[in-house]
């Protein structure tokens, strides 16, 4: 499984450059990136991103759009880490000894960028407000809250969503954590996964998919509470995505099952890894199908009328705002792919690849992309609903919303 000592028994040549410490600030400060390219081309597209997520405007033209705050943001993050890892690099030269012996060095990386994001002071001047409303969020979903609409619930669940996305940096993020403080431990060494037990890793890794799932729940039930529920359905939608996230959990705990077996028992590691790519075919399948139907309104899996109406290029929709229909089909397959990297390790050949240090860093890599091209769709998605239903981005958000008949645009 990830990252077998029979694989890397030592540090790696990969691990002497790129320790997992700056890997984890790495995607995260790619995060950062790439929220602002969202911002940026959006913005292009004329979809103001801001209002869907209740984030006030800009007062006056002198203001900086909130691209280039995040670009600011991001570019000063990105320094922060880029004169660590030179420093950390001087020190090191790629000795093995050295490179353990010196962890403090991107540990207290990690600290400064964890400061930065917690203490969003005035006088640093970067950013301030999107980083306190970012903290606010990430209180308010830390335990599957979600705000109403006028208050930004798209926002929340967009965060959230991406969360789901970090659910294995957030677990190395742990274990960098956990490595440095346990006696006799280096951050920089090679990446024990097992640190703190068998429990807490998987438990890390589910809690993204148990923020979702009840924000789900939150909002079936206010459906069920609403006095308009001949308008918006009676919640089964919700229900339906509230299911969806629920499929992570069994990947994730029969994994955990998987790695912490004896090798001796083949019978149950036989029916344990079944099972797991059973739990991972109907997580990745279900999760494609509701991208492509749901969060994006295409019409690939709807009836034959629908999906081949005049109206519209074959299997998407009327209104097509992010790019040309030749870019959505590349993305529906692109999402298909990437939501299947686990099928690697069916191959004898390519599961002993997926297990090296890189190959781990990389499927992390691709998951986070795969995300950052979701939310131009997914934006994209509720930019529609709301023009289309006249409500200026009101709450319709995963209400039992059918059809694609989008009225033209002004």
């Amino acid at each position: 499984m990830d990252g077998d000592t029979a694989i890397e028994p030592q540090l790696d040549s990969f691990s002497l450059t790129f320790p997992l410490p700056y890997r984890v600030a790495f995607i995260i400060i790619l995060a950062v990136w790439g929220w602002g390219l969202n911002l940026h081309f959006l913005h292009i597209r004329r979809i103001d991103v801001p209002s869907l997520i209740r984030y006030p405007g800009r007062s006056n033209a002198n203001q900086l759009p909130h691209h280039h705050s995040t670009y600011r943001l991001a570019t000063f993050l990105s320094a922060t880490s880029s004169l660590s890892i030179v420093i950390f690099w001087l020190f090191s030269r790629r000795d093995p000894q050295r490179v353990i012996d010196y962890d403090w060095i991107p540990m207290t990386n990690l600290l400064v960028l964890a400061g930065l994001f917690a203490i969003p002071l005035r006088s640093l001047s970067v950013s301030h407000s999107g980083r306190g409303r970012l903290l606010r969020a990430l209180r308010r979903i830390s335990i599957g809250g979600l705000a109403e609409a006028k208050d930004g619930k798209f926002g929340d669940i967009l965060l959230a969503d991406v969360l789901t996305s970090y659910a294995k940096v957030f677990a190395d993020l742990f274990v960098c954590v956990c490595m440095f403080l346990t006696r006799n431990g280096s951050a920089t060494d090679r990446p024990d996964r097992g640190c703190g037990g068998a429990i807490m890793i998987p438990l890390i890794m589910a809690i993204p998919s148990a923020i979702r799932l009840r924000q789900c729940l939150i909002e079936y039930v206010r459906v069920r509470q609403s006095p308009y529920k001949e308008s918006v359905g009676w919640g089964g939608q919700h229900l339906a995505n509230a299911a969806k996230y629920s499929t992570a959990f069994p990947v994730i705990v029969l994994g955990a099952l998987l790695r912490n077996l004896s090798g001796e028992d083949r019978v149950a590691a036989t029916g344990l890894y079944r099972g797991w790519v059973a739990a991972c075919l109907l997580n990745s399948l279900y999760s494609f199908y509701w991208d492509v139907a749901k969060d994006w309104d295409l019409t690939l899996f709807s009836e034959s009328r629908e999906r081949e109406s005049p109206d519209h290029p074959f299997g998407l929709r009327r209104r097509l705002l992010v790019h040309k229909p030749g870019v959505y089909y590349v993305v529906i397959a692109l999402d298909l792919v990437l939501r299947c990297t686990w099928m690697l390790k069916l191959n004898t050949r390519l599961d002993r690849i997926t297990d090296f240090e890189g190959s781990i860093f990389l499927i992390q890599f691709l998951e986070v992309f795969r995300r950052w091209v979701w939310i131009f769709f997914r934006v994209e998605t509720e930019w529609v609903r709301s023009s289309s239903a006249g409500l200026g981005g009101d709450d319709i958000l995963m209400n039992d919303f059918q059809g694609n008949k989008y009225e033209d645009e002004d």
